[in-house]
């Protein structure tokens, strides 16, 4: 179960209730007992890992650089290649 956070309307009281997603009835402050609020608190972000920051150096994380090759391209070579290489006798 949730813990969630109210407010009273009354005397300004925060306090905490562990409630179920269900329950909908209404919340009254245990100091007053006026009815409370809830409120919605931003929730906080983690960054693990390296890379989210700009001192942090980023990994290279399943990325390769291709490898260098020692040959040369190969000139294009055409498909017929047998009929540029004959000559006529006429």
């Amino acid at each position: 179960m949730p813990i969630y956070e109210y407010e009273c309307s009354e005397c300004s009281s925060r306090f905490e209730l562990r409630r179920s997603f269900s329950d909908e009835s209404e919340v009254f402050c245990p100091e007053c007992k006026c009815a409370a609020t809830r409120i919605f608190s931003p929730v906080p972000i983690i960054f693990k890992g390296s890379g989210f920051y700009v001192t942090d150096h980023r990994g290279n994380h399943g990325h390769s650089t291709p490898a260098a090759t020692s040959e040369e391209p190969k000139p294009y070579e055409s498909k017929d290649a047998t009929t540029a290489n004959t000559t006529s006798d006429d």
